[in-house]
């Protein structure tokens, strides 16, 4: 029969159905086996195979989770893993995610520390990040006086001395192992954080011991000492083990060095590299000078050069100074010349426009005018006589007082209106009469009136 394509599977689908199925029905396992093939590329990923005398596991451990694994993780080692079985869709390789490695046999403690540290991770105990003065005033160490760690002590010391002998440094004597010993750095934790208010020179702290088993390193995984190291006032360094040795007081820590030679090497720096490169910069700041007195020099050859006598400055400037002083008495003798020029222009112009010569001009105009005036004034007064006794003849012959000449007469009221009407006057009315000559009263009598 073909197959039907409903249930048809792609290669993806199928991936994806075994990884589903894998990781619902297996889920979280513990898992022990050889290691092999531990690969670390620079994602910070790990990728290793887990198998015994019959089998082999591919596995991956995350960035996020391999920085909590204190086991070393060499190829070899037996170790139990813990983590979820699935499936790599893109290659369909079977495989398990690993959240955390043990060396086996030390699996208890290390479940143990497992859990403490994921808790401590979770309440932001690994969150520090002061920044250690460098170098260190004054340096207090944490450390046993006796035993085997005295001499990793005797190293920090001696690689303190050699590098900045500036520094203090006092050793605080704790014990590193046992019972006793996470209460003791507890307790000096707290008195040094004290007594650096009074000291302000104590700066920092150096919490260390040499490397051992799971055991003897367990006093650093207390965890009250990794919540004194994450609440110290004063920034906490912890150097304690050797390289692959892990504890819960490195990630409280402000910075973790791997061994405690290590930590002198980062608290303090090296003071013959600082000679050398003091030397050096003597060295460059020298040759600076050098190159920079060569060129000052050679600037001030150069201005030398141009540098001149005083006296050949003087000789110059005085040759200038005479060349400008012709100029100038040219330039004035020239702007003389043209004033001179202008003025006697300006005489030719006065002279052809003087007052003497109007006034004659004019003079001789009026005498020309007034002999003219006597001349025509007779012939004027005669005409306009002769004009005056035409127009008098003219107004006599229309005037009323002509016809009051010849017998007529005007009568008015005494308001001075003329009468034209008897209908105009009352009896008893005083009226005047104008005669040719003289005026008369006259009194308006009774009678008829007249048409």
């Amino acid at each position: 029969m073909p197959p039907n394509d409903d249930t048809t599977l792609s290669v993806t689908e199928l991936n994806r159905r075994a990884r589903q199925a894998l990781e619902q029905d297996v889920g979280d396992v513990w898992v022990e086996g050889e290691l092999s093939g531990v690969s670390r590329p620079s994602s910070g990923h790990v990728y290793f195979t887990l198998k015994d005398e019959r089998a082999q596991l591919r596995c991956a451990l995350f960035r996020t989770r391999a920085r909590f694994v204190a086991a070393p993780m060499r190829d070899g080692d037996r170790v139990k893993v813990r983590g979820r079985v699935s499936l790599f869709e893109p290659r369909g390789d079977y495989q398990l995610i690993a959240e955390a490695v043990q060396a086996a046999g030390e699996g208890e403690l290390l479940a143990a520390y497992e859990r403490l540290k994921a808790k401590l991770d979770a309440e932001g105990v690994f969150a520090n990040g002061r920044t250690l003065p460098y170098p260190p005033r004054h340096l207090l160490v944490l450390s046993s006086p006796t035993g085997a760690a005295i001499r990793d002590v005797l190293a920090v010391l001696a690689v303190l001395a050699a590098r900045w002998p500036l520094a203090q440094v006092t050793l605080i004597p704790v014990p590193v192992q046992g019972r006793e010993a996470a209460p003791a750095m507890i307790a000096a934790l707290g008195l040094l954080n004290r007594q650096s208010a009074l000291d302000p020179a104590r700066d920092a702290i150096l919490l260390t011991r040499g490397g051992g088993s799971l055991e003897d390193l367990w006093a650093f995984n207390d965890e009250h000492l990794a919540r004194a190291i994450f609440h110290s006032r004063l920034p906490v360094m912890s150097a304690v083990g050797h390289e692959v040795d892990v504890t819960l007081a490195d990630f409280a820590a402000d910075r973790r060095a791997p061994t405690p030679s290590a930590a002198a090497e980062q608290l303090v720096p090296d003071r013959r590299e600082l000679l050398q490169r003091l030397t050096a910069l003597e060295h460059r700041l020298s040759r600076a000078q050098r190159a920079r007195l060569d060129v000052e020099a050679q600037r001030l050859d150069h201005l030398g050069a141009r540098l001149r006598h005083p006296g050949e400055v003087l000789a110059f400037r005085r040759r200038q100074l005479e060349q400008l002083e012709g100029r100038l008495r040219r330039a004035i003798r020239a702007r003389l010349e043209t004033a001179r020029r202008h003025e006697a222009d300006l005489e030719r112009r006065l002279a052809l426009r003087s007052p003497e010569r109007r006034l004659e001009q004019e003079t001789r105009r009026l005498t020309l005018a007034r002999q003219r005036l006597h001349q025509a004034m007779p012939r004027t007064l005669a005409h306009q006589r002769e004009r005056l006794a035409a127009v008098a003849r003219e107004l006599q012959a229309v005037s009323p007082l002509a016809v009051l000449g010849r017998g007529y007469a005007i009568l008015e009221n005494d308001e001075g209106r003329v009468i034209r009407h008897a209908t105009d006057t009352r009896p008893g009315e005083r009226l005047t009469a104008r005669l040719g000559e003289g005026r008369l009263a006259l009194e308006v009598l009774p009678g008829e009136d007249a048409d």
